[in-house]
């Protein structure tokens, strides 16, 4: 169902209107509702955008900082396993016993790392609490 409508247009908005409507099935009707139409929609959108926009940028933001830390993280294990792997000897291939601490030592280290994770407690944090501080 259409709805008539009494509008007062510009002179230049109507003269542009009659040359939009000049063309073969041209009706000044069609183009000013479909014209509403895109910009009723258009301006939802940017409501949308408007209440959007602070949260995505605050979201940006973290991201960036938790990037920024995973890469501190990243550079700081590789630098530490290189100097290890540069300062330690290699095991003996007889030496039974010492593979097996170090097996030991390394399923101790990943249950800790677990133990750590699922508690949600963080070493890092606890050092900086304790004013760094070593047991």
């Amino acid at each position: 169902m259409k709805i008539r409508q009494n509008l007062y247009l510009d002179q230049d908005l109507s003269t542009a209107l009659d040359r939009l409507a000049a063309g073969p099935r041209g009706n000044k009707s069609r183009v000013v509702n479909d014209a509403l139409k895109v910009w009723l929609a258009r301006k939802g959108a940017r409501e949308i955008d408007d209440l959007l926009k602070p949260r995505l940028d605050r979201l940006s933001r973290e991201l960036e900082a938790t990037r920024r830390d995973l890469d501190v993280v990243l550079e700081t294990l590789a630098l530490f396993v290189r100097y290890q792997l540069m300062v330690t000897a290699p095991l003996p291939e007889g030496d039974a016993a010492a593979r097996a601490v170090g097996r030991d030592r390394f399923e101790a280290f990943v249950a800790q790392v677990g133990r750590q994770i699922g508690s949600g407690k963080r070493t890092l944090s606890s050092l900086e609490s304790d004013g760094g501080s070593h047991d």
